[in-house]
């Protein structure tokens, strides 16, 4: 049973090869690992089989994991129209299947997702994925960084003060801040600032 002060955040990092989730509770100023993976959809030649295994997936984590909110990664703008339509698709089934679930849902660019974990919007992948093996402690590092990807939009979620949300209207608007315990953190400096232990 969910302790009631905590609050659990799925983060997504859509993609029609592998999609990427993690899932992360909060308790006060105490964050775990709660779970990651990699959902393979090589193995399925049809584009539109791939959005239904994925609108399934993201349904049975919400099932299993119970979160209170839904963070996902916002396609970046890329030169091939045809890649980031299908990319665009897969973001949509993730939020439908979040949305049918009655969660809020919260987007956020890839550029804020790396700032808010590593202080800088141009770090690489494996940069990210180190500062959450610092932060989230966790032994072994993932083979597919799509799931530390994941973990990282949904500690960017937390991590913002500002959020956009998704509602069921498909409008976005400004959210309250995030709490923690008695502080609002606002990226990785603020939070290691106040929790240098979390790093030993």
């Amino acid at each position: 049973m969910k302790n009631s002060k905590e609050t659990i955040i799925l983060g997504i990092d859509p993609g029609t090869v592998a999609m990427g989730y993690g899932i992360i509770a909060v308790r006060g100023n105490q964050i775990q690992l709660i779970s990651a993976g990699v959902l393979h959809l090589h193995k399925k030649d049809d584009h539109f089989l791939r959005l239904k295994e994925i609108f399934e997936t993201v349904s049975q984590l919400i099932d299993t994991h119970l979160p209170d909110e839904f963070a996902i990664e916002e396609p970046f703008f890329g030169k091939n129209v045809q890649s980031m339509l299908k990319l665009g698709r897969a973001q949509g089934m993730a939020i439908a299947a979040a949305l049918s679930r009655k969660l809020p849902v919260y987007g956020y660019s890839p550029r804020l997702i790396k700032q808010s974990i590593t202080g800088k919007g141009s770090s690489s992948k494996e940069q990210v994925s180190i500062m959450l093996q610092r932060l989230l402690q966790f032994e072994e590092q993932p083979k597919l960084l799509d799931a530390t990807d994941a973990l990282g939009v949904a500690l960017c979620h937390h991590f913002q003060t500002g959020k956009k949300m998704i509602t069921n209207d498909s409008s976005i608007k400004n959210s309250n801040p995030i709490k923690k315990g008695n502080r609002n953190y606002s990226g990785w400096n603020a939070f290691v600032s106040d929790n240098p232990e979390r790093l030993k």
